[in-house]
Parts: structure tokens; sequence; C-alpha cells
């Protein structure tokens, strides 16, 4: 059934600004569609083959969008509110229930078994589960979240998941990264899928539309771009870091990235390089241009692919 989402009459006149007007049309479609039933498989504890057996054995119609990602998977079938939750493999950790534009940020990071990481931001775990299982649970993953009740379904997922590389950590992301960087501590990648105003996900949460703030965006962006520094900060020499968010704010995102590359001359941006539709970067919003090298960043809306809309930005300490 239509979601019957109502946005602010603000929110769309911005939104018109960013996108064409054949864009913007398929934009104001798609967001009254209900998004996709994804969800990943967790290869520590099964492959790919195995719970695509399963779940059809249950008459689940199984689709894998991405070939060389066999992991990311779409439900076909029109399931029962919960049915995805409540099944046996789900509660078995078998798979994770994430939106599809969600797991971007991971492949982009391509962590590795040999690594220390750090995921800023971590509850719920969706990505740091997805950075275990890539990783084989080896390496060490350091998952730091700000609120008690975040942390407690943050833990909850990755024992669910069978995740063992993983240190979970309770500080504000500043507060933790300036107390890392005074111990000289040094990470090969880093994950910071910053807290944001979650304009990407309206189709799967109509609160974000009635939660919708400019002055609140405005908040955020200045917060983004002080945990981006001091998190780039951490990384060492060559070391990679994605920085990432659910929404399409150019002022947290573009803004964000162009702020970091401008402010350190060994910030290097890397192409994000995905094989799906993603559209064009935002050089200039509201009377700011930002860097041509944005254009590497990977600007994906709901229209593109069929998912919720997502920003990826990828990093390099030169």
């Amino acid at each position: 059934m239509p979601n019957k989402i109502k946005p602010k009459s603000e929110f769309l006149e911005k939104m018109k600004k960013l996108l064409s007007q054949d864009d913007f049309e398929k934009y104001e479609k798609i967001i009254q569609e209900p998004l996709l039933n994804s969800i990943r498989c967790n290869t520590l504890k099964i492959s790919p083959d195995e719970l695509k057996k399963n779940l059809e054995a249950k008459n689940w119609k199984i689709l894998q969008p991405w070939k060389n990602y066999p992991e990311m998977m779409i439900v076909k079938n029109e399931l029962n509110p919960g049915e995805l939750g409540r099944s046996i493999e789900h509660l078995l950790g078998y798979y994770y229930i994430q939106e599809l534009a969600s797991m971007l940020s991971i492949i982009a990071l391509a962590p590795k078994s040999n690594e220390l990481v750090l995921d800023l931001c971590a509850s719920p775990g969706s990505k740091t589960s997805q950075m275990a299982s890539q990783m084989n649970n080896a390496g060490t993953i350091i998952a730091n979240d700000v609120n008690i009740e975040r942390i407690k379904i943050l833990a909850s997922n990755l024992e669910r998941c069978g995740v063992a590389n993983v240190i979970i950590t309770r500080e504000d992301g500043v507060a933790l990264c300036e107390k890392l960087k005074s111990q000289n501590i040094k990470f090969d990648k880093i994950l910071l899928d910053a807290p944001c105003s979650g304009e990407g996900t309206i189709r799967s949460s109509v609160k974000t539309c009635l939660m919708w703030n400019p002055n609140t965006i405005k908040s955020l962006s200045k917060l983004q771009k002080k945990l981006f520094q001091k998190a780039f900060e951490l990384l060492k020499e060559g070391g990679e870091m994605v920085y990432s968010t659910c929404t399409h704010a150019p002022e947290e995102n573009e803004e964000v990235v162009d702020f970091l590359i401008k402010k350190y001359e060994n910030a290097k941006l890397e192409e994000v390089k995905l094989n799906l539709k993603r559209g064009p970067a935002i050089l200039e919003f509201d009377g700011k241009k930002y860097s041509d090298e944005i254009t590497k960043c990977l600007r994906i809306w709901p229209q593109d692919n069929d998912t919720e809309g997502f920003f990826v930005a990828k990093i390099r300490k030169v």
C-alpha cells in the first residue's frame, strides 16, 4: 500500500532545487512507494547460497541484485508485517535486515581481516556486523556510541550475528577521538556513518517528514564537520575513511566533505566506484561553491535504484 507521505512544502521546494524537473517528479512518486524487503546474508554463520536455499524452501522469492555481492538480497514476496524479523533465520543471525543503500558504506570501505577499524557512530550495528563479516571476525573493530540504550541494541545485534572481533565503547564521538589521539592510537580504516537529518529515509520513517527542520540541518552540519575532522586525525598514513549519511542535504554531505579536504592537504578523495545508478554531486548550493573533487562521492536518490537516499564519500590520508 502507498505510504501517503506528506512532506513539508519547504522540504519539497528544497528538493526541487536539487533535482531536475523529471527527477523531481520521479522522486515525488517513489517516496509514496514502500521500500523493498532487503536483507544481508551474515557470512559469519551461513553462505549466501545456503541462505537462499533455506529461504526459498519457505516459498520466498530471493533476488540478488548485484552479482559481485551475493550477500545483498531482496525478498520479493508480499510479507506480513514483522515477518522478516520473526523468521528463524533472522533470530539465528543468518541474515540482518538492512536497507540496500545502507550496505554501500562498508563495500566502499572494504575493511580487511588484519586491520584496526573504528566505527565512530555504530548503533544499531548493521554496518558494524557487516564489517565483521567482511573481516571474517579477525582484526579489531572499536564500535562506539554515546547512548546506553543504543549500545544495548548494538550489543544484542552483534551477539545474534556471532560477531567476536568488536570492542564496544560508550563515549561522545569527539571526546573519544581526542582520547584515542592522546594515546597515539591510529586506525587503518574508519567509518563515520554520521548522525544526520535522515531525509533519505522518509519511505520507511514518516516521522522524518514531521521532524524535518532547516535549523536542525545547520546544527548537524557543524557536528558532522567536527566529528569528521577529529576522526580523520586518527587515520594512519595511507589509511582510508568513509563518511556516509542517509540524507540529501548538501549541508550535511558535499559541504562537510568540502570542509575536510580544504582543511587538510593530506586528505585525498577517492572515487566511490559501484555498479549502480548515481545522482550528480551538488557542487554549489545556497551561495556556497564546493570543490570539483566532490564529484568522486556517491549520491544516491530513492528513484535511482529503488532504495533509500544515501551519500558516501571515501577519503585517504596521503
